[in-house]
């Protein structure tokens, strides 16, 4: 690669995938993206809407959308990540990187790695260390693999916040995963929490309790309605990662008990959701309305 990185592609076009490519080009770069949503007849006018507002140009097919580009950004499913990386495999070239943002464990990132590399191309993984809408293109990105250093520096001068941890394949990965557990877990545990005393009418206590035992996270505050609502709009998502934790802890012999738990609680609430026939309300969510929309409040609830 040059010193300059100027195109980019985008594999995957959700919520992460899509802020990142709309960032790129406000910051002059050419960037194509690719999602397999456009092969789908009920899904193709969609997703190129959402393209044509991020002002990214739609690419027809994966090879297209990765033909001639410097670097492209694998954001898609846990569960498609190889899928990606045997296709760019097949295409990619000398001179190319491919970006691996994708929430997998170590293992899975080192056989990704291992599929471009052997094609030729390079492969970078980074561990993306916050939600990304907040901060968008400055969200904090963590890289590994041979390319790490170099291609941290050449992202930071396009505006991304990237740093180089390891020029081994699977570290950041690791920190991501680990980390995961925490932030996963405590939206789990929240949901749980709430919903047992939202039954009781004892939210209030709970919550004042808590705050009292951590005073500085926010516990009357919104951050109840911070961690519950990345459950209600993500939890299918966040269960797959967790999964993938779990798979990570496997690998290390560590017992993924708190892992799996967290997976069954995050899709849970999704799946809750559809059955009572209640939507992600978005900006004005309320983890009040949502529990009560889940039968969580009693009648002698004040």
């Amino acid at each position: 690669m040059g010193t300059g990185l100027q195109k980019f592609a985008v594999i995957g076009f959700g919520e992460a995938g899509s802020i990142l490519g709309e960032d790129l080009v406000a910051a002059g770069r050419e960037v194509a993206m690719y999602d397999i949503l456009l092969d789908s007849p009920s899904s193709r006018a969609q997703m190129r809407d959402r393209a044509q507002r991020a002002r990214v140009r739609a690419a027809d097919t994966f090879d297209d959308a990765v033909a001639g580009m410097q670097v492209v950004i694998s954001a898609v499913t846990a569960s498609s990540s190889a899928d990606v990386a045997a296709r760019a495999a097949g295409v990619l070239r000398s001179g190319q990187v491919l970006l691996d943002i994708n929430s997998v464990s170590p293992a899975r990132k080192k056989s990704n790695a291992a599929l471009v590399e052997a094609a030729g191309a390079d492969y970078v993984e980074a561990a993306v260390m916050a939600p990304v809408p907040p901060q968008r293109l400055q969200v904090p990105m963590l890289l590994g693999g041979k390319r790490a250093a170099a291609l941290a520096e050449q992202l930071r001068g396009v505006g991304m916040n990237a740093s180089a941890l390891s020029e081994e394949i699977g570290v950041a990965s690791a920190v991501k995963m680990c980390r995961s557990i925490v932030i996963k877990g405590l939206e789990a545990l929240t949901m749980e929490s709430m919903l047992a005393a939202r039954r009781f009418g004892a939210e209030r206590e709970v919550l004042e309790s808590l705050n009292g035992t951590f005073p500085s996270m926010g516990w009357t505050g919104k951050l109840p309605d911070y961690l519950i609502s990345r459950a209600a709009e993500h939890g299918r998502r966040r269960a797959a990662e967790m999964r993938e934790v779990a798979r990570t802890l496997e690998d290390v012999e560590v017992v993924p008990t708190m892992a799996l738990a967290t997976a069954e609680r995050q899709e849970w609430v999704v799946k809750a959701m559809a059955e009572h026939g209640v939507a992600y309300s978005g900006a004005g969510f309320s983890w009040r309305e949502l529990v009560d929309a889940l039968g969580g409040r009693t009648e002698n609830a004040d």
